[in-house]
């Protein structure tokens, strides 16, 4: 399922400073019985955006209009708990391309990769100032630029770099998936199976 290309974003952003965001809060179980990629972003941090009668909790950051923007910053290990991709999905459905934070669990890194969301993993000190930046003011913007491996905070010029896997950046660049980039070099794989002696 090929997505958007991430080359550079630019964006304001929703700020969720809490530690140890597992993937049940990220999409409770119950919602895990689609398969497909559609319409988990409605129940995206579900138990935390509503009440038993369904109506948004005004407390919540996502229920907050002060806040918008496809960049989600949040606190430190970030999407830990169970390896359901269907966390991942919801995270891009619901309309994020990017996730800060200064840790991420290795699988869900992995799941947002596969799909189109970019994991960034900043200092810790680095996160502090984007959460300082989006409180002092709402509307800053940050931009993400995946070529350069660097985030940068646009009112200050603040950035840093991060890391990311090379095959999974080209694939991010390209908009691929595993699939489609297989299907990409569908004619050197033929060309190579050619070669082989039966």
């Amino acid at each position: 399922m090929a997505y958007d290309k991430f080359e550079i974003l630019k964006s304001t952003a929703v700020p969720l400073p809490i530690e140890n965001v597992d993937t049940d809060q990220i999409i409770p179980a119950r919602f895990l019985k689609a398969t497909e990629r559609k319409g988990f972003g409605d129940n995206l941090f579900r138990d935390w955006r509503y009440n038993n009668d369904n109506t948004p909790k005004a407390d919540f950051v996502l229920n907050d209009a002060t806040y918008s923007g496809k960049i989600l910053v949040g606190g430190k290990n970030f999407g830990s708990g169970s390896s359901r991709e269907h966390a991942a999905w919801a995270v891009y459905d619901y309309g994020f391309r990017c996730v800060i934070s200064s840790f991420f669990a290795d699988i869900f890194k992995g799941n947002c990769l596969n799909i189109g969301v970019l994991p960034v993993q900043v200092s810790a000190e680095f996160a502090e100032k984007v959460f300082a930046a989006i409180e002092a003011d709402p509307n800053t913007e940050i931009e993400v630029n995946l070529p350069e491996q660097k985030v940068t905070l646009l009112a200050t010029g603040e950035s840093e770099s991060f890391d990311i896997n090379g095959y999974k950046k080209g694939n991010m660049l390209n908009g691929f998936d595993d699939i489609d980039y297989l299907q990409n070099i569908k004619k050197d794989i033929t060309a190579f199976a050619e070669e082989l002696p039966l």
